[in-house]
């Protein structure tokens, strides 16, 4: 699918395991050095006066942020992408972050993509595509259960000891907490079964899968499952709430549930590529049905409605109510849930969201297709849910005004 050029204008909860990398390392210096380390491109105060306030508030080495607005993407960069003498580059164009679960929004891309080719339906069983779960309560489960964790209970993280080689065993033996279909429950394991199986349905390992064919055809080339060796040095350092220095450790189904670092250029690029599948101007028509099937509402949680990882909110919506969607009783709590049967029709009148974490790293992404407009932000320190909400909302705000 042919990628807009990126036109510069005038001068958007899940956790990985972490490891330390260093002992601690120094704090960030006063805001005249994070200023001289800014590199912005988009003509926004708000967006300035936000970005810093967060950055001063919680103490983030580095933030990235991208615009998009009918098609235009401008980028601005605040701070530094680690904060070691020897590599404190100031965060630019090529800053690779970890943007966790933002990554599942990828799976369901990958997923949705696999199932407009044929390979399976969303209505199929997980026995359907691995025999081994016949018989067994993960085999009863429909594949979109999994992608819209409301198979039964999958919890957040696998339990300690779970590794790549007791996978499958885990699976086979797990048992539901309440019947499918009746409660959410955000899993990375749940999520993570689905984009294992989409993948297994094609024939392929997810991760071939994604980064031979589901990225090259979004037109990606700064996204990564793990990064190459000659891109290492423009990956940022995370740091954890104590000011460690942190990266996210390999575990299962890692790269499908939160393993993806990306440039914010690229994260809105994919952005982007959400927002022009309501054009129906893509030359990858397989890939655009793929994205919209991923904005339809599966399931409802009140307001918000469960897609293929986004979640969504009818326009009008307010700030509180986004917020409310993000709070950490949303992720690590049951919460009643009404299955919906999709319309299959473009739903443009939403504002679509997805937050993601790691130890050492926060990521927000969001877009209102039926406004043309979009954001992305990136930081290599987590901070709360709400204050990227929050964030997001006034600038975008201010663009529209």
């Amino acid at each position: 699918m042919p990628v807009r050029p990126v036109h510069l204008l005038p001068l958007v909860l899940a956790v990985g395991t972490t490891s330390a990398q260093a002992a601690s390392a120094p704090k960030d210096a006063d805001r005249s050095t994070v200023e001289q380390q800014s590199s912005r491109s988009c003509e926004n105060p708000t967006m300035d006066q936000q970005i810093e306030a967060l950055m001063d508030h919680h103490g983030i080495p580095g933030v990235s942020v991208a615009l998009i607005d009918h098609g235009n993407i401008c980028l601005s960069h605040y701070g530094v992408a680690s904060r070691e003498s020897s590599t404190g580059a100031a965060v630019n164009d090529d800053t690779l972050f970890e943007i966790g679960s933002v990554s599942k929004t990828f799976t369901a891309a990958l997923g949705a993509w696999v199932q407009q080719g044929g390979a399976f339906s969303l209505s199929d069983s997980a026995a359907s595509i691995e025999p081994d779960f016949e018989g067994r309560p993960v085999g009863e489960v429909s594949m979109v259960e999994l992608a819209t964790y409301t198979a039964g209970g999958f919890p957040l993280q696998f339990p300690a000891g779970v590794d790549d080689a007791t996978l499958h065993d885990y699976f086979v033996n797990w048992q539901p907490d309440f019947a499918a279909g009746t409660k959410r429950l955000y899993s990375n394991p749940s999520i993570g079964l689905f984009g294992l199986l989409a993948a297994q349905s094609e024939g392929s390992s997810f991760a071939e899968l994604m980064q031979d064919s589901v990225l090259p055809s979004l037109g990606l080339d700064a996204t990564w499952l793990t990064v190459p060796d000659d891109q290492a040095r423009h990956y940022a350092q995370g740091y954890n709430s104590d000011d460690q220095p942190v990266r996210v450790n390999p575990g299962p189904l890692d790269t499908q549930a939160y393993g993806i670092k990306t440039t914010a250029r690229d994260l809105a690029r994919f952005v982007q590529a959400n927002i022009d599948a309501y054009q129906g101007s893509q030359d990858d028509q397989r890939m655009a049905q793929a994205l919209l099937a991923t904005h339809q509402g599966y399931a409802a949680v009140g307001e918000m409605q469960q897609g293929l990882a986004w979640e969504s909110y009818a326009l009008p919506t307010t700030l509180d109510t986004l917020q409310n969607g993000t709070t950490a009783e949303m992720a690590l709590e049951p919460q009643p849930v009404t299955m919906l049967e999709p319309s299959g029709e473009p739903q443009p009148q939403r504002w679509y969201h997805k937050t993601g974490s790691t130890g050492g790293f926060g990521a927000y992404a969001a877009f209102m297709p039926a406004h043309e407009l979009g954001i992305v932000i990136l930081a290599n320190k987590r901070y709360p849910n709400g204050e990227r909400v929050e964030a997001a909302w006034r600038i975008l705000e201010a663009l529209e005004h």
